[in-house]
C-alpha cells in the first residue's frame, strides 16, 4: 500500500525541524497557525497531509472536507482531537509521536507531586504579597508515601521510577499492561477498587475515552484516603471537576494538581482559583526538548512512510505495518490477489458471504489478522465509491455484513513452507483458493483443490474460466480473444475434477464482453491485479 504525500499542512507551532525534516524530502510544507474551523475547511482540501498539536480539532467534517488527506499526525501523544473514527472511513492514517514527550510529561507529573506536597506555588504567592507565613505552609514528606498510578504505559511507568527515587511505594493499575510487567519497574499492580483506599496520591496517566471519563467522581472519591491529593498531567475529563471540588471542599481530597482540563482555557475558574489546587495551563509537553522530540519524529516518521521504510506511531492501520515490512509486504498482496480472485469468482459481495482465511507456516504465525485484512480489501474494491484500503477494510467488511474469520497452523501440506487458503461460501457457490508467494510474487496454486501444474503469478490481466476437459476448447477461447485483438501472455491449466478443469490466461487486455464464451465455458470471469 503506497502513500504519496507531496504537500502537507501544519497548523500549529511545531519545531523548526520538523518542516526542514520534510522540505529535505520533497514535501512540500505550508504552515498557517491559528485558523478558524471555516478557514480550516477552506484549506484542508489541497493537501494530502496535516500536522497538528493539541490544538487543532480534527473533526468528522473537516475529514469529510479533505478530499486528498492521507495522513494526520499529531506531534505529541494523545489523538482525542481528531476524529479516528471517520479518519479510518476515509482511508486516512492517524500517527502520533509515542515517545516525543514522555519525559517532559513524567516530569511534570513528579513536579506536580512535589508542590502538592510542599506547597511551594502557595509560599511563592504569599511572598510575592509581603508575608512571612512559616506555620501556614507545613507540607508532608514523600518518603514512606503511596503513589497510586492509574495506567502504566510509557509516561506513568517514567513517574513510578523518578518517585520511587523519593522512598514512595508505587502500585498502580492498567487494562493493558500486566501485572508481571509492572513489578519490572517497582509497582504493585492491583485492582482500582484495592488501589484507591490505599494512596496518598493518585496520578492519572490514560487516555481520555469513554472507560476513563470521570474515572475519579463522587463514588470513587469516597473509596480514597481522606486527604488523598490527585493529580492529572493527561487528559481533562478523566477526573470529573465538580466531583474534585465537591472532595476538596468536604475535605476528602487534600489538593489537586491540574495540568489538563475539560475545556481549554476553562471559562469556570472554580478549581483554578481553589487555595488547594496547583493548576497550570497544560505545560506537560512544553519543553524545549519534548518539542523538537515531537516535530522531528512526526516529520521522521511520515517520510519513513511514503519511502516505505517503516511504520511508527499509527493508532489506527495495524495491518500496515506488515505491508510496509519487506518480508512480508508480499503476502499482504498475496492475500489482496486473494480477495480479488475470490470475489471475480463468487459475483457480487453480500452479507450472506462467509469468508475463512486460514494461514500455514511458521513466516505467517503473527500476520495472519493482517493477511486477512488485505483479503477484505480484494473481496470490496469496487463495489462502491468508498476508497477501501487497509486502514478501513475491517470497517467495511463489518457494515457490509461479512462474516470473516481467520486462523493460523504452524505446520503446512508436503514439502511447502507457507501458504495462504481461502474460503467463500454464498447461498449459490463457494470457492476454495490456495496461495503462496514465490520470489517475492504471490501466486496461485489451487481453486476449488484443483492444483495448478505451474503456480500462477497473481499480476497483470487475468481471464479465469472452467470448462470440461476438451482440447478443442482451447482454439475457441482462443478465437474469441483473437477477434478482439487481445493476445495470450500464458495459459496455466489444473487438474481435472470431477471431468472439469480450470484454466487461466494472462492476456493484454480484458474482453468487453464475457459472452462469446458462453458456448465453451461453464464459469468465466476476468481481473485486473
Amino acid at each position: 500500500m503506497a502513500f504519496s504525500v507531496r504537500r502537507l499542512l501544519i497548523s500549529e507551532s511545531v519545531d523548526a525541524s520538523c518542516k526542514k525534516i520534510l522540505e529535505e524530502n520533497g514535501i512540500e510544507v505550508v504552515e498557517k497557525k491559528s485558523m478558524t474551523k471555516n478557514e480550516l475547511l477552506a484549506e484542508i482540501k489541497d493537501y494530502d497531509g496535516l500536522i497538528i498539536r493539541s490544538g487543532t480539532k480534527v473533526t468528522a467534517d473537516v475529514i469529510n472536507a479533505a478530499k486528498n488527506l492521507k495522513i494526520i499526525g499529531r506531534a505529541g501523544t494523545g489523538v482525542d482531537n481528531v476524529d479516528v473514527d471517520a479518519s479510518t472511513r476515509n482511508g486516512i492514517i492517524v500517527m502520533n509521536t509515542p515517545n516525543g514527550n514522555t519525559i517532559s510529561a513524567a516530569e511534570m507529573t513528579c513536579a506536580m507531586i512535589m508542590c502538592l506536597a510542599r506547597q511551594i506555588p502557595q509560599g511563592t504567592a504569599s511572598m510575592r504579597a509581603g508575608n512571612w507565613e512559616r506555620k501556614k505552609f507545613m507540607g508532608m514528606e514523600l518518603y514512606g508515601k503511596t503513589l497510586g498510578i492509574v495506567g502504566l504505559g510509557r509516561i506513568g511507568k517514567e513517574v513510578a521510577t523518578r518517585m520511587q527515587s523519593f522512598g514512595m511505594k508505587t502500585m498502580g493499575y492498567d487494562p493493558i499492561i500486566p501485572a508481571e510487567v509492572a513489578i519490572t519497574f517497582g509497582v504493585e499492580f492491583v485492582a482500582l477498587d484495592h488501589l484507591w483506599p490505599q494512596c496518598d496520591f493518585i496520578t492519572v496517566h490514560t487516555p481520555l475515552m469513554p472507560s476513563t471519563k470521570g474515572l475519579l467522581n463522587d463514588e470513587t472519591f469516597a473509596k480514597c484516603k481522606k486527604g488523598v491529593k490527585v493529580i492529572n498531567c493527561a487528559r481533562g475529563g478523566i477526573i470529573d471537576e465538580e466531583a474534585l471540588l465537591r472532595a476538596m471542599e468536604s475535605g476528602q481530597c487534600g489538593g489537586a494538581g491540574l495540568d489538563v482540563f475539560v475545556e481549554e482555557p476553562p471559562k469556570n475558574l472554580f478549581l483554578v482559583n481553589h487555595p488547594n489546587v496547583v493548576s497550570c495551563p497544560h505545560l506537560g509537553a512544553s519543553t524545549h526538548e519534548a518539542q523538537g522530540r515531537c516535530g522531528k519524529d512526526v516529520a521522521t516518521q511520515i517520510v519513513d512512510m511514503v519511502m516505505g521504510r517503516s511504520l511508527v506511531g499509527v493508532i489506527n492501520a495495524q495491518a500496515l505495518s506488515h505491508a510496509m515490512n519487506p518480508e512480508s509486504k508480499p503476502w499482504i498482496q498475496l492475500g489482496e490477489a486473494l480477495g480479488l480472485v475470490a470475489k471475480a469468482c463468487a459475483g457480487q459481495i453480500n452479507g450472506q458471504m462467509k469468508v475463512q482465511v486460514t494461514t500455514l507456516g511458521m513466516f505467517l504465525r503473527n500476520a495472519g489478522n493482517c493477511v486477512a485484512t488485505a483479503v477484505m480489501v480484494g473481496l470490496l474494491k469496487g463495489d462502491s465509491e468508498k476508497h477501501v484500503n487497509l486502514i478501513n477494510a475491517s470497517l467495511f467488511a463489518k457494515e457490509a455484513g461479512l462474516a470473516i474469520a481467520d486462523k493460523h497452523s504452524d505446520t503446512t501440506p508436503g514439502s511447502l513452507i507457507n501458504l495462504c487458503a481461502l474460503e467463500i461460501s454464498t447461498s449459490s457457490a463457494s470457492h476454495k483458493l490456495l496461495g503462496s508467494v514465490q520470489a517475492g510474487i504471490p501466486v496461485l496454486l489451487e481453486l476449488d483443490e484443483a492444483a495448478f501444474g505451474q503456480a500462477i503469478l497473481l499480476k497483470g490481466n487475468l481471464l479465469i474460466y472452467k470448462a470440461v476437459q476438451d482440447p478443442q476448447i482451447l482454439p475457441s477461447i482462443v478465437g474469441v480473444l483473437a477477434s478482439a485483438g487481445i493476445q495470450i501472455e500464458s495459459y496455466n491449466v489444473s487438474a481435472v475434477f470431477e471431468g472439469e478443469q480450470w484454466c487461466v490466461m494472462k492476456i493484454t487486455a480484458l474482453l468487453e464482453d464475457l459472452n462469446p464464451l458462453g458456448p465453451f465455458v461453464k464459469i468465466s470471469t476476468q481481473l485486473t491485479i
